[in-house]
This record gives structure tokens, sequence and C-alpha cells, in this order.
């Protein structure tokens, strides 16, 4: 996991800022944007995410198993069978659940430092590379995949007709495998996003959306 000391520190505020020049400020800036964003949105983090959402369906999985071991036993040795494989799934469940909130947690302080970073000054010529646009695709594609196949095995499976068939066990297990799936691709998504509008904000310096409804603060005549 990240530690908040691993991440680089704000921008000092103005009234003691050093650099010497214009120049200076922009290559620290650009040290900085270029450690938050592999921080944010590389290869090795859409790794880690989903290495964590794997971690959470096989604890899922294996509490589905004693579930459906509860439903079909008949003896203490099933009994006892299913408390352990229930015992395992939370072991690997809950630490799975932990680590996305503190990832989430890192990301939120990540895209902090971004925009304040991001907002000292422009510079298109170091800005370019940061703006990894197949990365963000990446991010994109393969969250919308996963996020697509989790909603349906959480909704469409359950309500087939041989899923009604099934045991209560089996399709709170595909159920929650399907939810695993989409709120990991959730996360993704939201993620590639986010990158996507600190490029266009902070680096292009896209004007933000006009506001569909204003209440208050206009001119009356």
């Amino acid at each position: 996991m990240f530690r908040r000391a691993q991440l680089p520190p704000p921008p000092p505020p103005v009234e003691i800022r050093s650099w010497p020049d214009r120049e200076a400020l922009l290559a620290d800036r650009a040290v900085v944007l270029g450690e938050l964003v592999r921080a944010h949105v590389s290869p090795g983090r859409l790794g880690m995410l989903w290495l964590w959402g794997a971690l959470c369906a096989l604890g899922w999985s294996l509490v589905g198993a004693a579930l459906i071991t509860f439903e079909e036993t008949y003896d203490i040795f099933s009994a006892f069978l299913a408390v352990i494989l229930g015992g395992m799934g939370a072991c690997c469940a809950v630490p799975a659940v932990v680590l996305v909130v503190i990832g989430l947690r890192y990301d939120i302080e990540v895209r902090r430092l971004l925009y304040a970073w991001g907002q000292l000054d422009r510079d298109p010529v170091r800005d370019a590379r940061l703006r990894m646009p197949g990365v963000s695709l990446v991010w994109l594609l393969m969250s919308f995949t996963l996020c697509a196949l989790g909603l349906y095995a959480c909704i469409a499976v359950p309500a087939t007709s041989e899923a009604a068939q099934d045991s209560f066990a089996l399709v709170a297990l595909v159920t929650g495998l399907g939810m695993t799936g989409w709120l990991t691709g959730l996360i993704g998504i939201i993620k590639a996003f986010a990158h996507r509008r600190w490029a266009l904000r902070v680096l292009i310096g896209a004007p933000r959306p006009e506001p569909l409804f204003s209440f208050g603060g206009g001119a009356h005549r």
C-alpha cells in the first residue's frame, strides 16, 4: 500500500515560495505532476485495483460455497467445513474491502495535489505527456467491460427462470460476484473520467461547463 508520507508535499504558499525563476518552478511542477499522474492512473494502479477486486471475489466465492454447503449439509462434518469456508472467505473479503477504501482515500489526496500543483502555471510542452489519453482509454474500456459483466451477473442472471430453480445460496453467490465486478469497474470508470477532467481543466484550461440551473446571484431588472 501507499502511505501518505510517500506523496509529494503540496506546493508552498505564495509568500514563502523560493523558486529562482519560472523555469525552475515549471521543472519542479513537471516532476511532481509526473509522480502524481503515475500514482493515479498508471497501469500498475489498474492492476492493483483488479487484484483487490479479485481478492474480494475470491472471498465471496468461499462465503458462497459455505452457504451452499450449509444448505446441503446433513452431518456435523459438512457444517464444520462450511464454517471453515466462511471464515476463509471473510479473511479474504474483509482485507480487500479495507484496501479499496484506503485506496479511494489515497486517490482523493492525489487528485487534490494534482489540482494544487497543476494550477501553479501552464507548461504545454511538458504537460502533453501528462494527459496520458491512451492509458485513460485503457482504464475506461477495461473498467466498462468489467462493470457491464458485473451488472449482467448481478441483475440478469438471477432473474432468469433457471436461477429461480437454483438454491438461494447459488443466487447469492452469483449476485455477490456481479456486485464485486460492478463496483470494481465503476471505480475504474470514475478514475478515468476524473483524470480526463483534470487534464482538460488544468493542463488545457478548458472552461467549466455552464450549470443547467442557477440560483440567485443574477441581476434583476
